[in-house]
């Protein structure tokens, strides 16, 4: 029987793969992180990003409602985006270097 954080694995992956992102292959982190936003769903009423810190409001949270804006940019320069969730074929393949992907959030937005 399938963990609640791997049905929504399954139920992102099925929309996000299609798009070009892919989850970390280490299947330990990424349950955890998936398990992470279940959680902040439950807090907040919405998955935002395990790895940053949440105000619990909605539209101050907007960047990073998973997946968060910054994701994209990420993924594009880093092959991974900040958390390491969503990574690219070619990250979880090892054809690139995985570097830390420095904070893309202005600072600004973690005071509340």
């Amino acid at each position: 029987m399938m963990s609640e954080a791997e049905r929504l694995q399954e139920r992102l992956r099925a929309v996000q793969e299609p798009k070009g992102y892919y989850f970390n292959r280490d299947r330990g982190l990424t349950l955890e992180l998936i398990e992470g936003l279940i959680l902040n769903k439950e807090r907040y009423g919405y998955m935002c990003c395990p790895c940053r810190v949440a105000s619990g409001d909605r539209e101050l949270d907007r960047d990073i409602i998973c997946p968060c804006v910054y994701r994209a940019p990420d993924v594009e320069e880093y092959g991974s985006c900040f958390c390491s969730l969503y990574v690219s074929c070619a990250w979880n393949e090892d054809r690139i270097d995985h570097r830390y992907v420095p904070e893309r959030r202005a600072p600004e937005k973690y005071r509340f």
